[in-house]
């Protein structure tokens, strides 16, 4: 049996994007309540019949979640133009050498707008 989990998480935090116009809103800063859903898939072992541990999940996010929340993302090393799009890259980045079966990561900036990172094509 082949499956995806999922296990979200949520974190508040400011920025502004750089790359946009002068007088775009997206320019001056701002905040959300972002939230990020993170995939695993593969096959169940059948002696287990799970996948992953959600618990084994949580503790390879904990630590991102905590370098983000109540943060300005801009600060962060690798930020600096912490779009939807640049921010589901880093933490993918981030989470799959804990993560080997990660296969993407969807961020929520609002609850009509989210970006999804799926690893190098």
């Amino acid at each position: 049996m082949y499956v995806k989990l999922t296990k979200s998480f949520r974190f508040e935090a400011a920025h502004w994007l750089p790359t946009f116009p002068p007088a775009h809103k997206c320019r001056r800063l701002h905040g959300h309540s972002f939230q990020v859903d993170v995939v695993v898939a593969g096959p169940v072992p059948a002696d287990r019949g799970y996948l992953v541990d959600y618990n084994e999940i949580a503790a390879v996010i904990d630590p991102i979640k905590d370098q983000l929340d109540h943060r300005l993302l801009n600060d962060l090393e690798g930020l600096s133009n912490p779009t939807a799009e640049n921010l589901a890259k880093w933490i993918y980045d981030k989470l799959k050498p804990g993560l080997p079966l990660l296969t993407k990561v969807r961020v929520r900036e609002t609850c009509t707008t989210e970006a999804v990172y799926a690893g190098p094509p």
